[in-house]
């Protein structure tokens, strides 16, 4: 019986560590690249949505959302990935974006764009996700494809936005 508890005591132990590793090895792309390399947002703000592109050059790229990623893949067509990661919604910790269960569309209005696309480590919290704010299952071929669909309409969007806050800012400076 003590050899059981000790099993299982020391599971727990692996699997904590695991954990605390795995949330320091998040952290370490945040500070590596705060700030996203195509929008300039804050990448521990969106750390929900945030990706990194690491190439076969070894060099590698830290952005806020897949709209970003799309961004960064289309402009280095010469660069090959040998991983793109993207944080799971829930546990914020980064994952194999070709391997993740993606949501796309529901009420949940996305980061760079008006559809969401979401990424989950396992398919039971996408289809809770999906339950709670609608959306549909997708693949990572999907996601990125919606994400190039949606890039006119969310760049216009995105430039409106940028406009309008510009505006108000200045506004603001001559009060």
């Amino acid at each position: 019986m003590n050899r059981k508890v000790g099993s299982v005591v020391a599971l727990v132990a692996v699997m904590v560590f695991t954990s605390l590793v795995m949330t320091a090895f998040a952290q370490d792309d945040i500070k590596k690249f705060p700030s996203c390399k195509h929008c300039g947002m804050d990448r521990q703000k969106f750390d929900y949505s945030r990706m990194m592109v690491n190439y076969e050059d070894g060099t590698s790229t830290g952005v806020c959302s897949l709209h970003c990623a799309a961004v960064e893949l289309a402009t280095n067509i010469d660069k090959t990935p040998k991983a793109i990661m993207v944080a799971d919604f829930n546990t914020k910790n980064l994952i194999d974006a070709e391997k993740a269960f993606w949501v796309l569309g529901g009420s949940k209005q996305g980061v760079m764009t008006r559809h969401g696309k979401w990424a989950f480590e396992n398919k039971e919290n996408a289809e809770s996700f999906i339950k709670a704010n609608g959306g549909a299952l997708a693949s990572f071929d999907d996601a990125v494809k919606a994400a190039f669909n949606d890039m006119y309409e969310d760049t216009k969007m995105i430039r409106e936005k940028r406009k309008m806050m510009k505006q108000e800012n200045m506004m603001e400076h001559k009060h």
